[in-house]
């Protein structure tokens, strides 16, 4: 049982780290799965700032003395099965490439949400050092997320995409 925001606020890094290390395992994927050379390299380049993310964690871990024992971060675990759902059901291209920076956004902002609030809680805590961490990675999420969301709007839904994508022959059963 959390008695505390001292209790919460460990839970919400080990959270954070689940996070960031089933993020690990899915960044190569999407990368790969990447058509335009830009989301592809986004991609890429993320997941050398996701082991960053994931060594500043394991910093205020050993700071704080929390438990590396971890669950695994359900909603993170749901953003992954939602996107490799997708990328099974669409096929190499454009479409697929919007279905990324969709998954892609979705993570960010659940990790922005993350660092954000755990930062604040650091900060209610008198962490301070901690809190200079988590806001390097918040800014980095950020960055990541403007960077997918460059893509899209200024090339990617600019190329077709949109009018392959609503265009069907068949009728769309809502």
């Amino acid at each position: 049982m959390i008695t505390n925001l001292e209790q919460f606020y460990f839970d919400q890094v080990n959270d954070l780290y689940s996070a960031e290390t089933q993020l690990l395992g899915i960044l190569p994927e999407m990368a790969e799965n990447a058509t335009c050379p830009e989301l592809r390299e986004a991609f890429k380049n993320h997941l050398q700032e996701t082991r960053t993310h994931c060594e500043r964690l394991n910093i205020i871990r050993d700071r704080q003395g929390i438990s590396n024992q971890t669950e695994d971060c359900e909603a993170m675990r749901g953003l992954i099965a939602e996107a490799r759902k997708y990328l099974t059901q669409t096929i190499p291209g454009g479409l697929r490439d919007a279905v990324l920076i969709a998954a892609g956004n979705r993570i960010e902002h659940y990790e922005i949400a993350g660092y954000g609030a755990t930062k604040a809680f650091a900060n209610c805590l008198g962490y301070g050092e901690d809190a200079n961490l988590l806001g390097e990675t918040l800014k980095e999420e950020g960055a990541a997320d403007a960077a997918i969301t460059k893509i899209a709007t200024g090339g990617i839904f600019h190329s077709g995409v949109n009018e392959a994508a609503s265009h069907t022959t068949e009728p769309v059963l809502v």
